[in-house]
């Protein structure tokens, strides 16, 4: 292109005379330079190819011209003399004054922009019509790519003063033509609907007219003859190939008739495997567990690759950072088998030099350190820096964690592991006007920090009032207490609570009480907590109370001090603190008063829920909460005030929150009986569910919503009922309640807001359902 335009341009550049005809060489006394606006006389003079004092002729001006028509500054140039002295007269391209760019909407602006920035047109730039020209061609090309066969680009270019250009680039994108026709040729072992359905490419269908699929692209189709060979590679289709592939379009480019002929060839097995390279001091029976193909396995490129990626990973893990695997299949066709011999070539143990942190403007280094398993100084294992980078993304504190291995430049065996991270908010302060459809209006001020000051503590202080509990709270917990990794918190309440508003049974307590905990990490994912606690309680009657609570308290009495150890074992494999995706948590924990307290009694409860991915962003989630209760000692049962609930966020959707399970025996002086019977819970808890995940339609940032649909089930049971209940049962299988429903949850600087519609499968006289539910400060 270049010579093609300087021979353009050539006839334009003349030796012409100044003052008088360079018709016989001379020796230059000075270089005078005429016509420069915007380029420096420096520029012209580092491009010429002669100086003051050199000897010049015909042939040495021809030479100027060409050094100077490379550079692409100039439109015209002309080389002459005046006596001797060399006179360059120049005439400069014009500048690129404005670009404007209409029509455009599947590829946007800035995009276009960025290419036409990185062809030379900018604002500012040298204006070159040719590469004008090229940009429109290769616009075009773009468009026919996509499927737009009846694209047009117009591009126009309006001349200003003072030697300056504007662009105006208009598209007509036109619409993007679909598939007509889809026919693959010479298949006998697959039919055509089998293969079509691994394509992205589809037939228009009436029964889906909403979908986008049949859409013409390149891209697309290229994918697509991708998948297929791959599809018949992984049969054990080794010779498979796309002899040709025929793309036709109707006059008015709106239809595309795709023809594909391809070439089976015959069905292979796996014959000999073997593995050979240079392993270093890996033993080759350490790697031959690893392998995914088997002498008679039908022949398979994804196990192939597959065994490649577990070899790479396995030498990376012992430190063979820049280790290669590759399996070679070589053919026979005599026996239709294909042997596979995996060539490795470990290369050096690679040792990392630092571990260094970016983007951590509030944490502290020593908080992202000390979650590292990959240390300075060792060397480099895969699975380690793996494991560093999944322990950061599980603190809660960072939106995105990304983590490169460059290595040392001058060094053929040293590695840096450099982790970047995007803060994300950990905390608020704020003063508290809300609503609950529970707990009716809530006022309070709060502060709530999980990294306080970067150090990776937690801080939460308190005050709040609503119809259902009235608080003040204070909290501090610290998870590397020591540096082995040993957790210690504890807390001090005030709380004050009337559960008829939780719709409870009629009594309130007023509780005060403080507690310390401590963690112990027995692995990578486990922990174990202990804990002592001491809580007085003093149980105040609602008017006309429940039989049950006036059997407990006049039993024993209506104010208690009880002093609790707890013990419990938790265990995470999570991919992340908040909205996880895929892995799994457990917590088991158990409550137990001590002797020494007014009431001794005991509860066991456990929590799990496990995540699916299934791709494309959804997750299936499924779901358990069991607790279990009773009374030890003197004390014949669970404390009522104790008790399991259920229904609500958090548990059954679609039933009012509390409301299931054993109900309280109205007092015969009650007037109100005739109204609902209040719940009163019971000392055994079982719940569960699963959900959909699924992913927020028009999102681009998916971590801050978590839409699901979902279905919910379980109920609350009491295996010591008082004799003056009316309304208590054990545990029964046809007393499970059920519900289905979907809701979101969206997490804001508020906290998370989470809103639902749910219903209701099998609610039974009595029951108490909600369809819509609405909860501020919960997670589904």
């Amino acid at each position: 292109m270049r010579l093609f335009v300087f021979a353009l341009l050539l006839p334009l550049a003349s030796v012409v005379p100044a003052q008088q005809a360079m018709t016989s060489p001379f020796i230059i006394s000075d270089i005078r330079v005429q016509g420069l606006q915007r380029v420096s006389a420096g520029s012209v003079f580092n491009l010429l190819p002669v100086n003051v004092g050199d000897r010049v002729d015909q042939a040495t001006g021809q030479d100027i011209i060409r050094s100077l028509f490379r550079s692409g500054f100039f439109s015209d140039i002309r080389v002459g003399r005046d006596g001797n002295v060399l006179v360059i007269m120049l005439s400069e391209r014009p500048a690129i004054d404005s670009i404007q760019i209409d029509g455009n909407k599947s590829i946007p602006t800035e995009a276009l922009l960025e290419g036409l920035r990185d062809s030379g047109l900018a604002e500012g730039e040298i204006f070159r019509r040719a590469t004008l020209e090229r940009v429109d061609l290769e616009l075009e090309r773009q468009y026919v790519g996509q499927g737009r066969y009846g694209a047009s680009i117009d591009s126009t270019v309006e001349e200003l003063p003072r030697n300056r250009v504007a662009i105006r680039i208009d598209i007509e994108e036109g619409s993007v033509a679909k598939v007509r026709h889809l026919n693959i040729v010479g298949n006998t072992v697959y039919s055509d609907r089998e293969l079509l359905d691994q394509f992205e490419l589809k037939l228009p269908s009436p029964l889906f007219f909403w979908r986008s699929d049949d859409r013409y692209s390149r891209e697309k189709l290229a994918g697509d003859l991708e998948r297929l060979e791959a599809y018949y590679r992984d049969s054990g289709y080794v010779n498979f190939r796309i002899d040709s592939t025929q793309v036709s379009i109707n006059p008015d480019k709106s239809e595309v008739y795709i023809t594909i002929n391809v070439e089976e060839g015959a069905k292979h097995t796996i014959g000999d495997v073997q593995v050979a390279g240079e392993l270093s001091d890996v033993p080759v029976q350490a790697l031959e567990p690893l392998l995914l193909v088997f002498p008679g396995q039908t022949f398979s490129q994804a196990l192939i690759t597959a065994s490649e990626e577990r070899l790479v990973a396995a030498l990376g893990n012992a430190g063979y950072t820049f280790a290669n695997a590759t399996g070679v299949p070589q053919v026979n066709e005599d026996d239709q088998s294909v042997d596979v011999r995996f060539f490795i070539d470990a290369g050096q143990r690679a040792y990392v030099r630092r571990v260094s942190f970016r983007g951590n403007t509030v944490t502290r280094d020593e908080v992202l350190r000390r979650e590292m398993r990959q240390f300075e100084g060792g060397w480099a294992s895969t699975s380690q820096i793996d494991l560093s980078k999944l322990r950061l993304e599980r603190l809660g504190y960072f939106r995105d964690v990304r983590v490169e291995t460059p290595a040392v430049a001058g060094s053929d065996n040293q590695i840096d592991v450099q982790f970047s991270v995007r803060e994300q908010p950990s905390g608020s302060i704020s003063a508290t006007l809300g609503f609950s459809q529970v707990s009716g209006l809530i006022l309070g001020a709060q502060y709530e920090e999980r990294n306080v000051l970067g150090s990776g503590n937690s801080l939460g202080l308190g005050v709040s009032w609503s119809r259902f509990q009235q608080s003040v709270n204070f909290n501090y917990f610290d998870p590397y207490f020591t540096v082995d990794g040993v957790s210690r918190g504890f807390n001090v309440f005030a709380r004050r609570t009337n559960f008829d508003e939780r719709n409870i049974a009629r009594f309130s307590t007023d509780a005060y009480g403080a507690g310390m905990n401590f963690g112990y990490p027995i692995s990578e994912t486990q922990r174990v907590n202990f804990g002592l606690n001491v809580e007085y309680t003093d149980i105040t009657e609602g008017r006309f109370p429940a039989l049950e609570i006036s059997e407990f308290l006049a039993n024993e009495g209506g104010s208690f001090l009880n002093f609790s150890a707890t013990a419990g074992w938790s265990a995470s494999q999570l991919d992340r603190g908040l909205f996880p995706t895929r892995g799994s948590s457990q917590n088991l924990s158990l409550q137990a008063s001590i002797p020494g307290s007014d009431l001794l009694f005991w509860r066991l409860r456990y929590e799990g829920q496990r995540f699916f991915p299934l791709g494309d962003g959804f997750s299936l989630r499924l779901h358990s909460k069991l607790g279990y209760g009773d009374g030890y000692g003197g004390t014949d049962s669970l404390p009522f005030f104790e008790h399991f609930f259920a229904g609500g966020f958090g548990s059954v959707r679609g039933y009012e929150t509390n409301t299931l399970g054993p109900r309280a025996t109205p007092s015969p002086n009650d007037p109100f009986i005739r109204r609902r019977v209040q719940p009163f819970g019971g000392n055994v808890l079982v719940t569960g569910g699963l959900e959909l995940i699924i992913p927020m339609p028009f999102v681009e940032d998916q971590r801050q919503f978590r839409p699901v649909l979902f279905f919910d089930a379980g109920n609350v049971f009491n295996t010591n009922c008082p004799q003056v209940s009316q309304f208590c049962d054990g545990p029964k299988l046809d007393e499970i309640r059920y519900s289905v429903g979907m809701g979101v949850t969206w997490l804001t600087g508020l906290g998370p807001i989470t809103v639902g519609i749910a219903r209701a499968l099998n609610s039974k006289e009595g029951d108490e359902t909600e369809f819509f539910q609405f909860e501020l400060g919960r997670t589904f």
